[in-house]
């Protein structure tokens, strides 16, 4: 309860900027929050056994074998080599990166977002800083409670500014760390689609290079 007073009393001596920055900061919890629900699950879900066990398949000739165990799975880089398997003789190449721009999509959700958030929250920050100092000259000479106001001014300027850095700073430590892991996916994803187009007697193409 005390808490929470602290909190409404610097929003209020904050200036209207701090409510645009409230939504930022609650949007970014919002953001971190389903990010690390959403990369808990994929960890939970990888099976690195089950893979092996579809490249053994692949390995014997079994494609079908391969394909039926690779079928219901929740590990994003099963999915993906079950999606080329399905395709073993027209386009596999295509349905791997189909398949894996698919997953990618899906793991760099909202990094959009919070890399906004992270450039914007500052700004904002900066914004009730200019309008404090403002608010502040603007009311010298104007009562006899003119320190008063002045003082209030500063006051909601570095409040301002205080909020807005602490909202990207809280931000941008979880964004790189999902672009992290956003990287370490992507590899996995890069070298599972090599090793199936090896095992299923295709030259995987050079990274950047088009198809002939």
């Amino acid at each position: 309860m005390i808490l929470g007073n602290i909190v409404v009393e610097l929003i209020r001596d904050g200036g209207p900027i701090m409510y645009p920055i409230v939504i930022v900061a609650v949007a970014a919890v919002c953001v971190v929050v389903e990010r690390s629900l959403w990369w808990s699950r994929c960890r939970w879900h990888r099976d690195a056994k089950l893979l092996e066990k579809v490249y053994t398949a692949m390995e014997e000739g079994d494609l079908k074998k391969a394909t039926a165990l690779s079928d219901t799975t929740p590990d994003p880089v099963v999915r993906m080599v079950n999606q080329g398997l399905k395709h073993p003789h027209t386009s596999m190449e295509g349905a791997l990166e189909v398949a894996a721009g698919h997953e990618l999509r899906q793991a760099g959700r909202f990094l959009s977002a919070m890399d906004t958030i992270v450039t914007l929250a500052p700004l904002l920050g900066l914004l009730g800083t200019v309008t404090g100092i403002m608010g502040s000259f603007s009311s010298i000479g104007d009562s006899e409670l003119a320190v008063e106001k002045v003082t209030g001014g500063i006051g909601e300027a570095l409040i301002a500014t205080a909020a807005g850095l602490g909202v990207a700073i809280i931000t941008l430590v979880p964004m790189n760390y999902f672009h992290s892991l956003l990287a370490s996916l992507q590899f996995d994803l890069e070298a599972a689609a090599n090793n199936v187009l090896i095992l299923a007697g295709r030259k995987p193409r050079a990274e950047g290079t088009d198809p002939a």
